[in-house]
């Protein structure tokens, strides 16, 4: 399916910024994923954040991957550069322009298949070199665009929409991050505009890597094992004549207006799913330091032991150096400098050779 061209209709009474640009300004094409899909909810953010800090669009470059949350890229900020890599390759990708033109605000846009299966190790290379991009991680725990199989984020115990157990360990991007020196960790819930909006700032104006992973329920794999209308029971007793699917429509999940009592620090929010199960939102309490990684660790390890997801800025290294510090490159991307600067002839070049043999 095809994205459709949004119609360019503005309300008059729309705000602008400073740039005087609206919110429908920072919007892209139709979305074509699944009604109710929590990726939708990251772009809403994604365009609020965007908007909130005068991002000029030209001077963006929006990279993914492959997969559902891939997607994301083509529906928010349409007058930006872009570039749909293949599977698992966005953090490679992104290295090498961000490289070449360290003019331009990066933002990755990525999944838990994308990132934690096939492109694991370009995730970890990215965050070793503190590549300056937003990488968010838009993670539900499944294969969404090949039917539902388990990703590597799934929890142990956790069941596919055929009523499978998931028997394998979750690799944690948080905190698999923190342990390899990440200099911005965050964790969200689509859902949670209110959190996720001023975390996405954040990760936009971090110098460096900023990982903020994305808890984005998939809705399409939501149906019980059992149901004469499960894809399940439907795909053993059909004879398809052409290839289709029909996606139930689902409201949107947010975050409940009350959060549960606290005893572990933070709010606890108890988020309904649709399915019947509940995921335990835990926010960073007040006294919270967000500049120490142990405490950051044992912290998002606390919450994991009481089923509960650690929320908020997790970790940031006020003191961070980028790829550009680190390689000591020129001010001037790469991209502006003249040719004589990047190609010093011959000479130039057998001098530097002498110097390496």
């Amino acid at each position: 399916m095809t994205s459709i061209v949004k119609p360019p209709v503005r309300h008059p009474s729309l705000r602008t910024n400073a740039l005087g640009l609206t919110l429908r300004d920072y919007e892209g094409v139709m979305s074509t994923l699944c009604a109710g899909c929590g990726h939708d909810s990251v772009t809403a953010a994604l365009v609020q954040a965007a908007w909130e800090l005068e991002l000029e669009p030209h001077r963006a470059a929006k990279m993914s991957g492959i997969g559902c949350s891939s997607k994301t890229t083509a529906y928010f900020m349409k007058q930006s550069h872009g570039f749909n890599s293949v599977h698992g390759r966005m953090p490679s990708v992104t290295t090498g322009a961000a490289a070449a033109n360290r003019g331009l605000t990066y933002i990755g846009i990525s999944g838990d298949g994308d990132s934690l299966s096939i492109g694991l190790g370009q995730m970890c290379h990215a965050i070793r070199r503190n590549v300056d991009m937003l990488y968010v991680i838009e993670n539900n725990g499944v294969y969404g665009l090949t039917k539902g199989q388990f990703s590597a984020s799934a929890d142990v115990g956790s069941t596919s929409k055929r009523g499978e157990a998931n028997e394998q360990a979750p690799i944690d991007p948080v905190l698999l991050a923190l342990s390899i020196g990440a200099t911005f960790v965050a964790r969200s819930f689509s859902g949670d505009k209110k959190q996720l909006v001023p975390i996405l700032k954040a990760g936009l104006s971090h110098k460096g890597l900023a990982l903020v992973d994305v808890i984005s329920p998939c809705v399409t794999f939501n149906d019980h094992d059992g149901s004469t209308k499960s894809y399940k029971y439907t795909r053993d007793h059909e004879v398809e004549a052409v290839e289709a699917d029909y996606v139930p429509v689902h409201l949107e999940i947010t975050l409940p207006e009350r959060a549960a009592p606290s005893d572990g620090g933070g709010e606890l929010h108890v988020v309904p799913m649709h399915d019947g199960s509940a995921v335990r939102l835990r926010a960073t309490a007040a006294g919270y330091d967000p500049t120490d990684r142990a405490s950051a660790y044992a912290h998002v390890r606390a919450c994991q032991a009481r089923g509960e997801v650690a929320t908020g800025l997790l970790f940031i290294d006020p003191a961070s150096r980028d790829m550009h510090d680190q390689l000591r490159t020129t001010a001037a991307p790469l991209v502006d400098l003249p040719f004589e600067s990047l190609c010093p002839g011959a000479a130039a070049l057998d001098a530097l050779m002498k110097r390496h043999r």
